[in-house]
């Protein structure tokens, strides 16, 4: 198994976000599988999808995420799905956040805040290897 870390910025991440149920949900431009036949379909509850924003926000680390290598420039989430999704989400314009009492919705920020989350960077582990290898690590990282 080859793990190699990147930084990908949440602009990036959510550039063409689309959310089509069971069919599927895409980001990084079309090129990354967000949930995975394999994944679960949890979702993050309001206050823990809101932490993912105000984390961001805030310049906070988040937590690493890990993709899946699946072809030569094309990727589907191992760890990550809820982080992801809530911030294509936000960006979206699906749902606000309270900032200092009020409702905030991503397009109702000024540019400066914007520019803030948009450029943030996420730490992602691509990892690369067999189908066995891949199991395992994803059992793995959803244990410890």
């Amino acid at each position: 198994m080859q793990i190699t870390e990147t930084k990908v910025k949440v602009s990036d991440l959510c550039k063409n976000y689309s959310d089509d149920g069971d069919d599927g949900v895409y980001g990084y431009d079309g090129r990354l599988c967000i949930r995975p036949e394999y994944q679960r379909s949890f979702v993050f509850s309001d206050k823990q999808r809101n932490a993912v924003i105000d984390t961001v926000r805030k310049g906070f680390p988040l937590n690493i995420m890990y993709w899946n290598k699946t072809g030569d420039d094309t990727y589907e989430i191992l760890d990550g799905q809820q982080r992801t999704i809530s911030l294509g989400q936000y960006l979206n314009g699906d749902f606000a956040i309270k900032i200092d009492g009020n409702d905030k919705f991503f397009h109702n920020l000024t540019d400066t805040e914007k520019q803030q989350i948009q450029d943030y960077e996420l730490t992602v582990y691509v990892c690369e290897g067999t189908e066995e290898e891949k199991l395992e690590w994803f059992k793995v990282i959803n244990i410890a």
